[in-house]
């Protein structure tokens, strides 16, 4: 049975429903860490809760942008699946885990191969298990791209991608005017305090694609992504990463299935990440609401005490229970 999104009173504004959510305590789960190695030198980290055991289904979560395993969305999806009673494991991007990656690349939001090394590794573990993934934010978009690129050959047998920025140069251009502004200032903060990082290790700097000085003046998303994001993964400018990293293009070529949730409020969002019909393959069920705001969809509650939609909507469509 699909679940009915209906924001309360109190919660029919998007920056409410974006911020509310980031506030609120959730309980941080008991879960376990993997490291994966990966080919090139650098790491993955994988945070478990649950044992997995081959044959049963495994929930793949993929945060968004500087999120993690800590993450108020990745938290209570966490603790939805332990009372759903299904094992649940957080892929982390590169560098998000809470330690420095080693290499000077980071992640981007069209980097499907860390995700694909992930799923792969766990259907080699685990080659009976159904695997589920949902994609928050940033995440999302990678789990759209992966799922359009993979096709049939993806490891998922469903997924669900929730508050994806699908059209990447829309998205950065919303970002730079209005109260949309805060989010960007937040987050670039972040990014600009990894790079700086990197700069502080003599190793990296040679590597680097800026110089100590010019750091500070990159306080856009799309100066970030034309000056460190672009070079350091091998696109010509933001331009070429915004168009090849996009998630839109890809939603055609889903053959696996696969819920795509947007709330029209979004305040990192433009109409240009809502896809038409001829964009959709027949695989992909798309869901837009009027309100939600990005990654909040409180449905309920109280402002102390928030309830949300998106937990139970994930478990639905992937029709799981404890026994899978």
């Amino acid at each position: 049975m699909k679940t009915a999104f209906s924001p309360p009173w109190w919660a029919l504004n998007p920056h409410i429903q974006t911020i509310l959510p980031v506030l609120t305590k959730v309980t941080q789960p008991r879960t376990r860490r993997q490291r994966q190695e990966m080919p090139d030198g650098d790491f993955i980290d994988l945070d478990w809760q649950g044992t997995p055991l081959d044959g049963q289904a495994i929930m793949v979560i993929i945060h968004g942008l500087e999120g993690s395993a800590s993450s108020h969305y990745a938290r209570r999806m966490l603790n939805a699946a332990k009372e759903a009673g299904i094992c649940a494991v957080v892929h982390h991007h590169r560098g998000c885990s809470g330690e420095p990656n080693r290499l000077t690349r980071s992640y981007h939001s069209g980097d499907i191969e860390d995700v694909a090394f992930t799923l792969e590794q766990l259907h080699q573990h685990y080659p009976n298990s159904p695997l589920y993934a949902v994609g928050y934010s940033l995440g999302g978009n990678v789990l759209a791209k992966y799922q359009g690129t993979y096709q049939d050959c993806s490891r998922l047998t469903r997924a669900v991608v929730v508050s994806a920025p699908l059209a990447l140069g829309a998205c950065a251009k919303r970002l730079e005017g209005g109260f949309s502004t805060v989010y960007q200032r937040y987050l670039i903060k972040q990014l600009q305090q990894k790079m700086q990082d990197k700069l502080d290790t003599p190793s990296m700097v040679a590597s680097m694609p800026i110089a100590q000085e010019q750091l500070a003046q990159l306080n856009t998303f799309y100066l970030f992504d034309d000056q460190i994001t672009a070079p350091l993964h091998g696109f010509k400018g933001a331009q070429d990463y915004y168009q090849r990293a996009s998630g839109i293009g890809y939603l055609q070529h889903i053959t696996v299935p696969t819920l795509i949730i947007h709330a029209k409020d979004d305040p990192f969002m433009t109409d240009d990440v809502i896809p038409t019909q001829e964009q959709l393959s027949e695989q992909v069920e798309y869901e837009l609401h009027h309100r939600g705001g990005h990654v909040g969809f409180i449905n309920g509650g109280s402002p102390w005490n928030p309830r949300y939609y998106i937990e139970q909507r994930v478990l639905d469509f992937f029709n799981i229970s404890g026994d899978s």
